[in-house]
């Protein structure tokens, strides 16, 4: 780098003009209200579904890769035998009832003793208790999807015996999508100054969906990039999947510190520092550390402090120069005036 060659040391300030420079300004740029990142989107979680209850699957309503709606049926068991465990226990439960009718006309007549009353009561109550969990297991012959979601993978055929809890589904629940993305340490920063969150695809022509933030992982991997994780304020199901690659942008608040932007010759490194050379009133220069954002496009260097806006800055040939030196600044050609003729 030509940084190697320059010195911060040296003191020059007594020297008349030694070289000529070409000077800049730090700016700012548009990507300082609002930037960019790519970003994965990922469904809220999976589901592994299967029944209640054991049984032989008799019908599978869906197939992998379809879309499926909440409450939508998605497969049946054989419940022949259930429908009959159900009916058996209905006429007990009829002809006991009658029973227990007849016995609290007898008790109201005092021809019966309370505890004889209270014994067909009791098994009444307890054999309504064994018809609904037989109606229960009835119901559970029957497998709805319990949110939005894509069928990933079919796991049994009919005919196919499955216990109680056995993945017969796997689904993607989609009902609220997620979308992963990493930031650099300078946007990290200045997570209190974050306004909207927005994502678009390239797939998808106009499409702009507003998100809300629902984390940042507080520690840096080791590339120095943080976890931020945001979710969609909509239902997307129909224009975003998972998997798909994605970019989101941050828009920060107007009153927040803007980075600035130099050109990248115009830096060099000095003792493990990023620097560069800043002119005073009377042509001095002076070396001045800064820092920079490396995560930022390679098109420009991204100051995110040691500078400000009324800074003159050299803009290149700093390997060439010393602390302290008298430059002459060579001022910029005028696009309207080629070789000042006018």
């Amino acid at each position: 780098m030509a940084g190697a060659l320059c010195s911060c040391s040296g003191d020059n300030t007594g020297k008349e003009y030694t070289r000529s420079v070409y000077v800049t300004s730090p700016e700012t740029t548009d990507s300082s209200l609002e930037q960019s990142f790519s970003g994965i989107v990922e469904e809220t979680h999976g589901i592994s579904l299967g029944f209640k209850t054991a049984g032989q699957l008799s019908r599978i309503h869906a197939k992998e890769g379809d879309y499926v709606k909440k409450g939508q049926l998605l497969a049946e068991l054989d419940d022949a035998d259930y429908r009959l465990g159900v009916e058996a226990l209905q006429i007990q439960y009829d002809q006991l009832t009658d029973e227990v009718a007849r016995a609290s006309r007898l008790y109201e007549k005092k021809s019966m003793s309370a505890n004889d009353f209270e014994k067909a009561s009791a098994g009444l109550r307890q054999l309504g208790v064994q018809l609904q969990v037989n109606k229960n297991k009835l119901a559970y012959t029957k497998l709805y999807a319990p949110a939005d979601g894509y069928v990933s993978a079919v796991n049994f055929s009919p005919a196919e015996m499955v216990d109680a809890g056995t993945a017969v589904f796997n689904l993607l629940d989609v009902s609220r999508m997620e979308v992963v993305a990493d930031i650099p340490a300078s946007v990290y920063l200045k997570r209190n100054d974050f306004g909207a969150f927005t994502c678009h695809s390239n797939h998808i022509i106009n499409g702009r969906f507003p998100m809300e933030l629902l984390s940042i992982v507080p520690k840096a991997d080791s590339n120095q990039l943080y976890r931020i994780r945001l979710a969609f304020k909509d239902n997307v199901a129909k224009h975003i999947t998972p998997g798909m690659n994605v970019e989101i942008c941050i828009s920060f608040n107007t009153d927040s510190v803007a980075p600035l932007c130099l050109p990248l010759s115009a830096l060099f490194r000095h003792d493990g520092n990023d620097c560069v050379y800043v002119l005073a009133e009377d042509s001095t220069i002076t070396c001045r550390p800064v820092t920079i954002d490396r995560n930022a496009s390679a098109a420009q260097a991204v100051v995110t402090s040691g500078l400000s806006a009324e800074d003159r800055v050299v803009k290149a040939g700093a390997g060439m120069l010393h602390n302290g030196e008298k430059v002459r600044v060579i001022e910029q050609p005028s696009e309207t005036n080629v070789g000042g003729l006018l």
